[in-house]
């Protein structure tokens, strides 16, 4: 499936290709699920009536009570978590803004450029993050939002690398961002990155592996992996 270019679209115009893949669950218990989602699906319905599913959409089929804590993009697979009520939202939604949720992301970077700005294979992206022309985000001095993102460069190829990535904020697009602005986008970005790095993979090769959490009921630390599926 090749990813959709949503470049010149509105909000209301994007139409989300169809996606045949399943939701695993991955944890399930009274309170929480956490589930792996597949790569091309919405996090939740959209406006427009063709953008129906989504994860929240099927889960409520079986989960009448879900509700999201956080959303990934489109194109990213992997770990979300989802409350099974109202009160365990508020309790986890509390967690985000304490920043005590600790979210760890894989991605292929492009490796191709002469001007290579990985020099350090950890370390961490300080750039503020403001709206752009949608669907775009940017990085902005003036008027972004603070965004960190600690990374460490798991495995060099002749023109790419696999890095992990800890988003410290939870800016919109903050990944795909922060990784065209230091040189290296994200392989089969739709919206970051040149033309060359969007064909080099069908998919965006951004999967969410890590999840770490306290659980709102046993106040017991979580901590779950799925596996890249690239």
């Amino acid at each position: 499936m090749s990813a959709p270019r949503l470049g010149s679209l509105n909000a209301d115009d994007f139409i989300a290709p169809v996606c045949h893949e399943s939701i695993e669950i991955l944890y399930q218990d009274v309170a929480i699920l956490v589930i792996n989602k597949p790569s091309g699906l919405l996090s939740l319905s959209g406006k427009n009536p063709l953008n129906k599913d989504s994860v929240h959409h099927r889960l409520v089929q079986d989960f009448p009570t879900a509700l999201m804590v956080h959303r990934l993009d489109l194109g990213t697979s992997g770990l979300m978590l989802i409350a099974l009520s109202k009160d365990i939202v508020k309790i986890l939604n509390q967690q985000f803004s304490n920043r005590t949720i600790k979210k760890t992301y894989e991605a292929i970077l492009d490796g191709s450029s002469k001007d290579l700005n990985l020099k350090s294979y950890r370390g961490i992206i300080d750039l503020p993050i403001a709206k752009g022309v949608f669907p775009h985000q940017k990085i902005c001095h003036e008027n972004g939002k603070a965004a960190l993102s600690e990374y460490r460069v798991i495995k060099q190829y002749a023109d790419r690398f696999r890095v992990e990535f800890i988003p410290v904020t939870g800016r919109t697009h903050q990944l795909r961002v922060h990784s065209e602005a230091i040189g290296h986008a994200i392989l089969g970005c739709d919206l970051y990155g040149t033309e060359s790095t969007q064909a080099k993979s069908p998919r965006l090769l951004l999967h969410a592996s890590q999840l770490e959490f306290i659980h709102p009921l046993s106040h017991k630390t979580m901590h779950l992996k799925c596996p890249v599926p690239f």
